[in-house]
């Protein structure tokens, strides 16, 4: 009896924990999608944006990918608060390393030869990638057991 109380307390918190983390990254992600619409128009009307400039492309589409990040961090929380298990999938935490690394070599120049860092951002992306394809392999294996 006393054990069915504690799971059904802890159970509650992890909902208002849940609901509270949605609260504040809808209030995080709102913030961000604002500050760049007014980066963006700020720049359209206001300065020579040249969209075909590659700092301009790099620093708008690196802005856009961390809304980007930000909805799927989010969007993986609510996933979570619906699932009976309630336990993170590793495939979305995955991706979500994988949008990151992207995000960074978006943004990374070049030209200014950080030829180690694209090195460490490759590894990591290609290792994110085999960890992503041994988890989604698991997964099928694991749904095809529980048809049989």
């Amino acid at each position: 009896m006393r054990e069915g109380f504690e799971t059904r307390v802890y159970h509650y918190f992890e909902i208002i924990v849940v609901q509270v983390l949605t609260l504040l990254m809808a209030v995080v992600v709102t913030a961000a999608l604002l500050h760049l619409i007014a980066n963006i128009l700020h720049d359209i009307f206001y300065t020579s944006f040249d969209p075909t400039n590659p700092a301009i492309f790099q620093s708008v589409f690196g802005a856009i990918f961390t809304v980007v990040i930000a909805l799927e961090f989010k969007r993986s929380i609510l996933v979570t608060s619906e699932r009976a298990e309630g336990l993170v999938r590793v495939r979305v935490v995955i991706l979500i390393g994988m949008l990151a690394i992207v995000r960074k070599l978006i943004i990374l120049d070049l030209g200014k030869g950080q030829s180690e860092t694209l090195f460490a951002l490759s590894a990591a992306f290609l290792s994110l990638g085999a960890v992503y394809w041994l988890v989604r392999d698991q997964d099928r294996r694991d749904q095809a057991e529980q048809v049989e």
